[in-house]
């Protein structure tokens, strides 16, 4: 079974960094394009990073790059997201999802093409 299991969100001053986690199991994170997006109260989900399977690169949209860092890592079956420098709208509940149709490349854009998603975890930005 496809299971995908996002930590490390919780409440953080504006300027503070946090790393948040993804740990994938029933398959090996290294396959997949793999996607972290957000989605605050009333909002679209919106794309923050991806990285593209195997040694494949990594995207971000305008407005994440330089705060915000995916990686990979093999041996543990996880992926992770660095975001740096908080700012009050990054408050929002993270997800990360798999595409398990691309061969190449990733999207920062298109949510749909994730096909599997994490439960998503709470990251809250204070004044």
């Amino acid at each position: 079974e496809v299971r995908l299991v996002e930590s490390g969100g919780g409440l953080v001053q504006a300027g503070g960094s946090l790393r948040l986690s993804c740990t994938a199991s029933g398959f090996t994170v290294d396959d997949y394009a793999v996607g972290w997006f957000r989605q605050a109260p009333g909002k679209d989900r919106e794309g923050v990073a991806c990285m593209s399977r195997r040694d494949g690169p990594t995207y971000y949209p305008d407005s994440a790059k330089g705060r915000f860092t995916i990686s990979r890592d093999s041996t543990r079956n996880m992926v992770f997201l660095q975001v740096d420098s908080l700012q009050l709208e990054d408050a929002a509940v993270y997800f990360c999802g798999i595409d398990r149709v691309r061969t190449i490349g990733c999207s920062v854009v298109v949510a749909s093409m994730y096909d599997a998603w994490g439960q998503g975890t709470q990251v809250t930005v204070s004044s």
